[in-house]
């Protein structure tokens, strides 16, 4: 049975995947009548609100607001606002939908006298309202508060709407009175147009007055400037700055080169005077080591002069002897010779002594003059930096004056030539047709809406009820085989001859040949379920009372008894029912009493000829139905009783009443779960089943009892048309 559960599980979730359009139509077919009601229902009332809604017109006129206002002269500084920035047209939209704007139509058309604004019209019914109450109607109104409240009220129907990438801007009135809607709309324009001029023509008044003021202090304080500059120029006695500081500078540029020339000269001749302090004695050979001493023009001159004596000395003395006279005389001429190129090497060494002084001496004097130059540059420039701010500040206050004295005269001039930024391109015209309320797109929404409601509430409904109704439902909620249904049937039209309480008999006497075809449906059923493993003992059991499994299982029996030799079992010891419906004597013996007494087992047999079966009744109500059923004599009684009966129907108390069920589950070789049509609630119905499956029961199917076929076909089933036909070909 669990592989079985299992399989019909697995069914049951591989349908949940498949979105089934046909159960969402059959959900909305059966509530069909309850949506086309509330659609009906909501369709009427709104075309009643409808009727009784006061028609509204609107008009609508448009406005172009300029981005560059048409001006004689420019004298934007005036105004502050700049015609370019998409902030200047959000201002104008906003001061288009402002109360002030109202306010002027408002007494511009008087509309005090209009009801429709004035809420305190005499010709207005007086109710009592939050509204009123809240604004004092117990006490005659002030005429400011009648304004007010007219204000308000025209202010609401005002709407402003700019048109995207334009400078066209559309103002629309919605009134209750046709004419006025268009006069109103061309009054808020004409007012907004109105309000810009005027607001101009105050701004260049209130700014001509703000700079006559001014142009007097700025003249005073330009005099002042002007005289504190003259002054300096006396003081300091200054002709022309530029001049003098122009010669300053070419001083301080050929001071600075012949200081940089002078410099040089001291390095250079620095190294050979350094050279020179560092020889101890001022000989021959010492001076000879000087580089400069020795490219002197006369030193090398007269070393030539040296060397040529040299020369001859050195011929004579390979010729004549040291004291020759011609030698002592080449001698005394070399001697001349050297004695004067050493004197003229000290002149020398002296004199670039004295050219290293003198060169000392001339950098310190340019270095001096340089210095006195600058600071004679420095203070011309403090001189010209106080003369440059006086400077500064006499133009300055120029500029600042004569900027003053051109605004107030570009003021003055164009005060009575100011032009509109904005004008009326398409005034607003007399309407048709009401704007609102729009009667059929109202009564088409709500009808359609309503629709929309009444499916969802459908839905609703079906998600929130819990009963089982089909197979769809058996399937998709409980996930077990059906076995077959039974369906619903009047009793006069079952019984027309016998008694109300005989409806067990229905498939042994004139039962609908629909009813019969289900019992025999269900036969077949059990059949094909229990081919494996025949089923000879089978429980009827259900959640609860009145689910019509006592009726199920006679029939069913009468069916077997057709077949095979059949005994039906009444185990419901709480509530007994079979005895009564089969109209046996009162106090019969039954189950109870061959339970605690085997040996009169025959005596609780009863053979129903009609219904070809055999019945054992409940007998007397047991204290505790449960220790009986549970009893060694029972299970003995059972065994006795399959020794005799091919088919043995044991009918049990409901599964949430009590336990009988459960344990006569461990007896039967299968179950067979009854459960009333559109009545149980699929909770109860898991409950009983999952216990039985816990109990390892062997659960054949369910049988879905009560079935109202009519009204199953009518929601797209297939029982009605199947058992019509039967009904049909019973009747032919």
């Amino acid at each position: 049975m669990m592989e079985n559960k299992a399989k019909y599980q697995t069914m049951n979730d591989s349908a949940v995947e498949v979105i089934d359009l046909s159960y969402y139509w059959q959900v909305v077919r059966r509530q069909l009548k309850m949506i086309i009601a509330l659609s009906i229902i909501a369709t009427l009332i709104s075309v009643l609100v409808v009727l009784s809604m006061t028609p509204k017109y609107k008009a609508t006129t448009t406005i172009l607001i300029e981005a560059e206002e048409a001006k004689v002269l420019s004298i934007e500084e005036v105004y502050g606002l700049s015609g370019k920035s998409s902030e200047y047209f959000l201002t104008q939209f906003e001061i288009l939908k402002s109360r002030e704007m109202a306010k002027r139509v408002v007494e511009k058309l008087n509309l005090v006298n209009d009801p429709e604004f004035n809420p305190f019209h005499p010709s207005v019914k007086k109710g009592f309202s939050l509204k009123a109450f809240i604004l004092g109607e117990g006490e005659p109104p002030t005429e400011k508060k009648i304004l007010d409240a007219t204000i308000d009220n025209f202010w609401d129907v005002i709407s402003v709407s700019p048109v995207r990438k334009t400078q066209l801007v559309k103002v629309s009135v919605e009134t209750e009175d046709k004419d006025l809607a268009p006069i109103a709309a061309n009054a808020v324009a004409q007012a907004y147009i109105e309000s810009q001029l005027e607001a101009k023509v105050g701004v260049t008044q209130q700014a001509a007055d703000w700079l006559g003021d001014r142009l007097g202090g700025l003249k005073t304080k330009l005099e002042n400037s002007e005289r504190e500059l003259q002054d300096f120029r006396e003081k300091n006695n200054l002709i022309d700055v530029k001049g003098v500081n122009t010669l300053y500078a070419k001083e301080l540029d050929q001071i600075t080169e012949k200081l940089v020339d002078s410099r040089n000269n001291r390095l250079n001749i620095e190294g050979t005077y350094t050279q020179l302090q560092k020889i101890k004695q001022l000989s021959y050979e010492n001076l000879s080591s000087l580089p400069v001493i020795l490219k002197n023009p006369l030193i090398v001159k007269l070393r030539e002069n040296e060397t040529t004596a040299e020369l001859k000395v050195s011929e004579l003395s390979k010729r004549y002897g040291p004291k020759h006279p011609r030698m002592i005389a080449a001698q005394s001429d070399l001697d001349a010779v050297r004695e004067s190129v050493l004197t003229q090497m000290k002149r020398l060494a002296s004199g670039i002594k004295q050219d290293y002084q003198v060169a000392k001496t001339q950098e310190r004097s340019l270095e001096k003059a340089l210095n006195e130059v600058k600071k004679k540059i420095q203070s011309l420039n403090r001189t010209e930096f106080e003369l440059s701010e006086y400077t500064r500040e006499v133009q300055a206050n120029r500029s600042l004056y004569n900027a003053f004295f051109k605004r107030i005269r570009e003021t003055s001039e164009t005060g009575d030539l100011q032009t509109a930024n904005a004008r009326i391109v398409d005034p607003a015209v007399l309407p048709e047709a009401p704007f609102k309320p729009k009667k059929k797109l109202i009564v088409s929404l709500v009808m359609v809406v309503s629709v929309m409601f009444g499916i969802a509430l459908a839905f609703l409904r079906d998600a929130l009820d819990a009963t089982v109704k089909n197979a769809e439902d058996v399937d998709r909620k409980l996930g077990f085989a059906m076995l077959g249904l039974v369906p619903m049937m009047k009793r006069e039209k079952a019984l027309p001859d016998t008694p109300e309480n005989a409806m067990a008999r229905a498939f042994a006497h004139n039962g609908t040949h629909g009813f019969k075809e289900s019992v025999r449906t269900l036969r077949t059923s059990l059949t094909l379920a229990s081919l494996e493993s025949p089923a000879q003992v089978l429980l009827f059991t259900s959640s609860v009372p009145a689910e019509g499994k006592t009726t199920t299982s006679l029939n069913l029996a009468t069916a077997y008894g057709q077949m095979e030799k059949v005994l039906l079992i009444d185990a419901d010891m709480r509530r007994p029912t079979v005895a009564k419906q089969l109209r046996l004597p009162s106090g019969s013996k039954g189950l109870s009493n061959a339970v605690a007494n085997p040996e009169t087992l025959d005596e609780c047999i009863y053979s129903l000829e009609d219904m070809n079966i055999d019945v054992i009744p409940a007998g007397f109500i047991p204290p505790n139905p449960l220790e009986l059923l549970s009893s060694k004599n029972f299970t003995n009684l059972l065994e006795t009783l399959k020794g005799r009966y091919q088919r043995i129907i044991i009918d049990s108390a409901p599964m949430q009443a009590v336990s009988d069920a459960l344990y006569l589950s461990t007896l039967a070789d299968g179950v067979v779960y009854v459960i009333k049509s559109d009545a149980t609630k699929d909770k109860l119905i898991k409950g009983g089943l999952g216990r039985l499956d816990d109990s390892n029961a062997r659960i054949l199917g369910v049988v879905l009892n009560q079935v109202d076929v009519d009204k199953e076909a009518k929601y797209g089933g297939h029982y009605g048309g199947y058992y019509d036909t039967y009904e049909y070909k019973a009747s032919s």
